[in-house]
């Protein structure tokens, strides 16, 4: 696996999906309490992993990033930009922490701060998007944290073990981000 950092930062680095890393996203994504945060139904084969992957690096709309910690090259999670849209200069974003021990001490929210920089210092957007169920309270922080602000809601948006929860639309906008950075 690559230790290639295409964005760096003081805990963790961001650099490209390479296909030795699907092994272990794919466990991230079949993890039950992942699943159910990130709205995924459907099993995870390393087989649909690789079309997921092969999809990412055909799709100028989207990029996808491996979280990696600096001091020990570890992977932990991963990061990307999805339904990216040059004329309305906006996208949304997604990350997954999927080591467990990861949690909590810091490295997600450098992740999502080298995330959008380059979402609006590399591509020159102007809005990055992220919609949140509203029982994943970690995540509203976590988001609200990175600079997020609520802007509405799909109410019963989202159906998951036998009840309908709402989903909760997140922005952040380039002005606010670099008010903060």
């Amino acid at each position: 696996m690559s230790d290639t950092k295409f964005l760096a930062g003081e805990k963790v680095y961001l650099r490209p999906v390479e296909p030795a890393d699907l092994p272990r996203v794919c466990r991230w994504i079949n993890d039950p309490e992942t699943r159910r945060h990130i709205g995924e139904i459907r099993p995870k084969s390393i087989a649909d992993m690789t079309e997921w992957l092969n999809g990412v690096y055909k799709d100028s709309n989207r990029v996808w990033f491996i979280v990696t910690l600096n001091d020990c090259n570890k992977i932990i999670g991963e990061a990307g930009l999805i339904r990216i849209f040059h004329p309305w200069r906006a996208a949304d974003a997604s990350m997954i922490l999927g080591e467990k021990d990861a949690l909590g001490k810091g490295y997600g929210t450098e992740a999502m701060r080298l995330l959008l920089g380059y979402a609006f210092n590399s591509l020159n957007l102007h809005r990055v998007g992220i919609g949140v169920f509203d029982f994943n309270g970690r995540a509203i922080k976590f988001y609200e944290k990175c600079g997020f602000r609520r802007e509405g809601v799909l109410r019963d948006g989202y159906f998951c073990d036998g009840a309908f929860h709402d989903v909760i639309l997140m922005s952040i906008l380039d002005t606010e981000f670099r008010e903060n950075h």
